[in-house]
């Protein structure tokens, strides 16, 4: 088969380096769910009548197409559907309410919603509450009136669609939900120049033909984390950044990517021995969780080889239980999604480096290549010395264009090219970059007003017997302004005393950092993305649910 990937290197998009791969070795396979497994030729075929599809629905180069999917094979190729015909990715995530959800479709301009069947309720809700009418399409049957995207792709031709004009430089080419107010979403906007950091080195890959040995990935840098001999399992979201840029890295490598519907400790275990992967992408909780299963002991997983965790700070505590688990594979990074990449500890480095300098477990790692770290005052843009908290502000090329229609935003955010995170933290004269906290999740308590960092104390809350996970809030207090307060998910089993916990915090951390309120709980509230949801925590502790004097 003639496939007409773009000829000139200026034109050419990770979708085209996917589709090279694609076309060779083309019985190997290449997306896997289950009992679903598509070989490079089926995907690629489904990849190309899902772009004629799309193209059928009167979408055009530079429109905005909104993602609502759950994670599946169908999922990943709708999303690389859209970019090969030239249309913007908006990712749809589960967590926003009706009104937020409506407000991201409406000011993304989407012209289509792709649903899966499971959101179409929602999907269709949103949509009609836009003013731009966006063409509703499903994954499959579903209740609402939505054409079938995959019964029409079924009757198109399985070549790539041709004419689709290349992108400039500020052309935005993926759009990520961050938050925001009601009704007032932050849309952070990327080109494609993201792409180019996360698979710039494809081309430098060994051909897996002749790859007798798979090598270690370099410690640093997010574009060459996998080789084309590996088998990746996708388990985050793939509406977010860490699921969306894992699907990415490992599809254009020629690694089998296998997906992960949802995630559970049991399931994913098995799915991770019995699919033999050798690389994949935790958040914290889900690879404590992994951790806690009975299951879950030293060389239950032969076969892997790197295990990335990222998302939101992990405990060094767990960090280290985990090597001692799954061995000298663990490595972290940082981003967020205004950033998506920003600093690594590669494995190699955090299983040989860390244990001779114990400070390295609480590090995210140094900048990753092309992309640049200070730490600067609140108000102030002369960068601080080493070791002086300040926020983390960075620039480079995996730095969001801006916040989507929506200047003033932008203009905050991104002052003379550089992002202001909004995470507090500080680097050592190496060039480790340590983070002490969220801006907005620093509790100022105490005589004189104090910072109290919430992940300096979960994480030694964290190294505590029988803790499972931890959060800590500042709630209100008439005498200091805030109150430390902490909630615990525990061991079963386990007799975990507030009072001794306390206690130790104090030994351990000072008076400043002295819980006065302990909650104990099964587990903690998580959002959709597997984070440790503190609003949930704090909308509850303010409904009394947790029985607050």
């Amino acid at each position: 088969m003639i496939v007409n990937v773009q000829e000139t290197t200026e034109q050419q998009t990770y979708v085209d380096s996917i589709v090279e791969r694609w076309c060779k070795d083309e019985d190997a396979e290449a997306l896997v769910q289950g009992a679903q497994r598509l070989t490079r030729g089926e995907a690629r075929q489904q990849l190309f009548r899902l772009g004629h599809a799309l193209r059928g629905q009167g979408l055009e180069p530079g429109d905005s197409v909104g993602l609502f999917l759950a994670n599946r094979v169908e999922s990943v190729l709708a999303q690389l559907a859209v970019h090969l015909i030239g249309c913007r990715v908006v990712f749809l995530p589960p967590e926003p309410g009706p009104g937020e959800l409506a407000a991201l479709v409406e000011q993304s301009r989407a012209r289509a919603v792709v649903t899966d069947p499971l959101f179409a309720d929602r999907a269709a809700d949103a949509a009609g509450r836009s003013a731009h009418a966006p063409v509703l399409l499903s994954l499959g049957p579903c209740d609402q009136q939505a054409a079938d995207l995959l019964a029409l792709a079924a009757d198109c031709p399985d070549t790539r669609p041709e004419g689709v004009p290349a992108l400039g430089p500020d052309d935005v080419a993926t759009v990520f939900y961050t938050g925001g107010t009601l009704g007032r979403p932050k849309l952070a906007a990327h080109t494609h120049h993201l792409y180019k950091v996360l698979v710039n080195r494809v081309e430098e890959a060994p051909d897996e033909a002749q790859d007798e040995a798979p090598q270690e990935p370099a410690p640093q840098g997010f574009s060459n984390m996998y080789q084309g001999t590996d088998r990746v399992l996708v388990s985050t979201l793939l509406t977010h950044g860490s699921g969306h840029m894992t699907s990415v890295q490992a599809v254009a490598t020629g690694s089998v990517l296998v997906v992960l519907p949802e995630f559970e400790p049991g399931a994913a275990l098995t799915v991770l021995r019995e699919e033999r992967i050798t690389g994949t992408m935790l958040v914290p909780p889900m690879m404590y969780a992994l951790l806690d299963h009975p299951e879950c002991v030293p060389g239950v997983l032969p076969e892997l080889r790197r295990l990335f965790v990222g998302g939101a700070a992990t405990s060094p505590s767990r960090l280290q239980q985990a090597i001692e688990v799954f061995g000298p594979v663990v490595g972290q990074g940082y981003g967020q999604s205004e950033a998506l990449g920003i600093a690594v500890f590669g494995s190699d480095d955090l299983a040989s480096e860390a244990p001779l300098r114990p400070e390295l477990w609480r590090s995210t790692g140094r900048p990753i290549p092309d992309v640049d770290v200070e730490i600067r005052p609140e108000d102030g843009t002369d960068a601080l010395p080493a070791m002086e908290v300040g926020e983390v502000c960075v620039r480079g090329k995996t730095v969001m264009l801006g916040y989507y229609e929506d200047p003033e935003r932008t203009a905050a955010a991104i002052q003379d090219g550089w992002l202001r995170t909004g995470d507090m933290g500080f680097l050592d004269a190496e060039g480790y970059l340590y983070l002490v906290d969220r801006a907005k999740d620093i509790i100022v308590t105490g005589s004189t007003s104090d910072n109290v960092y919430s992940r300096v104390l979960e994480d030694f809350l964290l190294t505590l017997p029988g803790v499972l996970n931890a959060a800590a809030l500042g709630v209100p207090d008439e005498e200091f302004g805030e109150a430390v307060q902490i909630f615990l998910a525990t061991a079963e089993g386990s007799d975990v005393d507030p009072a001794a916990v306390g206690d130790a915090v104090t030994d351990a951390l000072g008076e400043l950092y002295t819980p006065r309120r302990t909650v104990l709980l099964d587990k903690l509230p998580t959002t959709k993305v597997g984070k440790v949801d503190k609003k949930a925590l704090r909308t509850a502790w303010t409904n009394g649910e947790y029985d607050t004097p």
